[in-house]
């Protein structure tokens, strides 16, 4: 009968389930910097801000008490000051002496956090299910699945990168694109969060990969725009450059009008 049969799931983790992939942890909090949950909307707000997520990298590098001019070095001292104050606001940092802070949290790096901020994008700004620093049991594509998302009752993968383009080895190109072959999402994006080039080292070692497992025809990577580029139909290369809302949107919207 037509009201008894099975509607199409759409849960992120049926998705990954007929992929043949069980999770196994997801979403560590050790090394995670957000503040209480009547700040989380303050402190997005605050994380969409380029300036702010440079910010707080150089506090957090500092692993312990930082004044304003150690961290004064990619927004003006006014806007600095209303960066910390916020920290204070939030609960997660402290007045330290006459004049130096401290976070009430020490993390080791600003990893975990840019991934929870990128999974938090597509839960607020495109209503979707996402999952972040993923693990899975008894796979030989091994390591963390920075964000997966449900997109269009399919599956998003996207690597998730705070290192600027010059720290990126070719390895980690060739991790991800391991994981692309390995997951079949429908659609997989390469975010870097940084306003530099990307043409000059990042396009260029995928070309390169791509070449290496395609000898006789690899997917060229052509620049969609800016510098936001694609290698095929469903592979995407991005970084902060403009919005991170927008650029997100851009390849979406892109991809999802060539579904197949």
């Amino acid at each position: 009968m037509e009201e008894l049969r099975a509607a199409p799931s759409r849960d992120l983790l049926s998705q990954l389930r007929v992929r043949g992939f069980r999770v196994h942890s997801m979403q560590p909090g050790g090394d995670l910097l957000i503040p209480a949950p009547e700040h989380t909307g303050e402190f997005y707000d605050l994380m969409k801000k380029y300036s702010f997520r440079l910010f707080l990298r150089e506090v957090i590098k500092r692993q312990g008490a930082f004044g304003r001019r150690d961290v004064t070095r990619y927004a003006n001292a006014r806007v600095t000051g209303e960066y910390i104050d916020a920290l204070l606001d939030m609960g997660l940092a402290r007045r330290e002496g006459r004049h130096g802070f401290r976070l009430l949290r020490e993390v080791s790096s600003f990893g975990d956090t840019l991934e929870w901020f990128m999974a938090e994008v597509m839960k607020r700004e495109f209503l979707t299910q996402a999952f972040w620093g993923v693990k899975f049991k008894g796979k030989q594509v091994g390591g963390d699945y920075d964000l997966l998302a449900r997109v269009d009752c399919s599956l998003l993968y996207m690597e998730v990168k705070s290192s600027p383009p010059k720290q990126v080895q070719d390895a980690e190109v060739a991790a991800f694109l391991d994981r692309v072959e390995d997951l079949a999402p429908l659609l997989s994006v390469f975010f870097m969060d940084t306003e530099l080039r990307m043409k000059d080292k990042i396009v260029s070692m995928f070309e390169e990969e791509l070449a290496r497992r395609s000898p006789g025809e690899p997917p060229p990577v052509l620049r969609m725009e800016k510098e936001l580029f694609r290698a095929g139909e469903d592979i995407f290369i991005i970084n902060a450059k403009d919005s991170i809302v927008a650029n997100l949107e851009k390849v979406l919207s892109w991809r999802l009008r060539r579904k197949t």
